[in-house]
């Protein structure tokens, strides 16, 4: 009986250990297998797109990707200054050129939480233009139909004084060129509406538009090396990088602000809202992580910024406050480009990874450069 009984209870302590194992096989199985096929981003595939660029003379800038808000690559290849041959670094300044509008679009988006405006607001409550019927939405979201204003005071500016947005507003009133459309007819980019953008911020908030970016934004997320310069405060920055242009009858890259091209950076060079933000890498990164956050913004206010467009025919425009939208890869994005310069930053929210890209040779790869380190980070390494 008693040997009967030792070999039941010893039956039982077996199952329970195969059982247990199995669990344990499982888990491991589970664990091995998300490691393995986990969209985990190959490096050295990263470093050998960048160093083909740079051993081809074809990129000059920084590349920062992130996971998690923890920076997992970060390189400074090309040059300051291209005559000089003075290094990049990952510290150095660049130009965002309109990468500058989701900053823009922020300050909006903090005095609406605070009741100071709605986004169907008429723009004709807080400023003077002859354009009726246009909403804060719609300057938002590149659907007001408004004219280039840089065009009106390309042709009727004196060049030899710096505008801002106050006497592009008062040429908009003189010369009144024609609406390209009717307000929410269509999406079209303009740098217009982001220029009143920031004259109504001022409007309702009472506060300079740049000393309000630097109180409310940039000094909050401490953001040391970001502001809106001046031509005479970049020069002053021996990290600040130049942006160049290739010219190939001199088989060489030349600082852009040599080019006749390029002397709208001076001309309008107190202008407000459309660009003029310059920065680095690291703190680009403290702002995407931020918007994770309620540090600016609650994220109910936020979910706007990435809300799609609806035009008056019922279509879809998918352009947020200040972002590009491709909602189906979770993916918010924008570029800029100014003369020299190419940026880009794009947040993979379902994952929390970050891709910043800022150039300042103007490269013609710049865009398949961009496709390539998208594809590194969105496809899964396999080993």
């Amino acid at each position: 009986v008693c040997r009967m009984v030792l070999h039941f209870f010893v039956s039982i302590q077996l199952n329970n250990m195969k059982k247990l194992f199995r669990v344990y096989i499982t888990i491991a199985f589970v664990f091995c297998f998300s490691t393995v096929f986990s969209q985990r981003i190959n490096y050295g595939k990263v470093d050998s797109i960048i160093s083909n660029l740079v051993s081809n003379n074809k990129f000059s800038g920084v590349v920062l990707i992130a996971e998690d808000g923890k920076v997992k690559y970060n390189k400074a290849v090309g040059y300051i200054d291209y005559a000089n041959q003075k290094a990049l670094n990952k510290n150095s300044i660049f130009e965002l050129a309109s990468v500058s509008k989701q900053f823009t679009a922020m300050t909006l988006m903090m005095v609406k939480e605070k009741g100071l405006l709605n986004y169907d607001d008429l723009v004709e409550k807080y400023i003077n233009i002859p354009y009726k019927g246009i909403t804060i939405r719609q300057l938002l979201t590149h659907t007001s139909g408004l004219p280039d204003y840089q065009a009106i005071m390309d042709t009727y500016w004196d060049k030899s004084k710096v505008a801002g947005n106050e006497d592009i507003i008062s040429y908009l009133n003189k010369y009144a060129p024609p609406k390209l459309f009717e307000p929410g007819e269509k999406y079209l980019y303009s740098n217009t509406g982001y220029v009143l953008l920031a004259s109504i911020l001022e409007k309702v908030s009472g506060r300079d538009f740049i000393e309000f970016c630097n109180t409310e934004i940039f000094n909050k997320l401490k953001m040391n090396q970001t502001a809106i310069r001046s031509l005479a405060e970049k020069a002053t920055i021996k990290d600040f990088a130049l942006g160049h242009v290739y010219v190939p009858e001199r088989n060489a890259y030349i600082r852009a602000d040599s080019f006749p091209s390029s002397n709208y950076t001076i001309w309008l060079g107190n202008r407000k809202g459309p660009g003029r933000v310059s920065s680095i890498a690291d703190d680009l990164l403290k702002w995407d992580q931020a918007l994770y956050t309620n540090q600016l913004v609650s994220q109910t206010t936020l979910a706007d910024a990435f809300a799609p467009m609806h035009l008056n025919n019922g279509a879809i425009s998918n352009y947020g406050f200040g972002w590009e939208l491709r909602l189906g890869e979770n993916i918010v994005w924008h570029n800029g480009d100014n003369p020299g310069y190419k940026t880009i930053i794009i947040r993979f929210l379902k994952s929390n990874k970050t891709l910043i890209i800022l150039c300042n040779n103007a490269t013609d790869a710049f865009e398949n450069l961009t496709a390539e380190l998208k594809n590194c980070i969105q496809a899964p390494l396999v080993q």
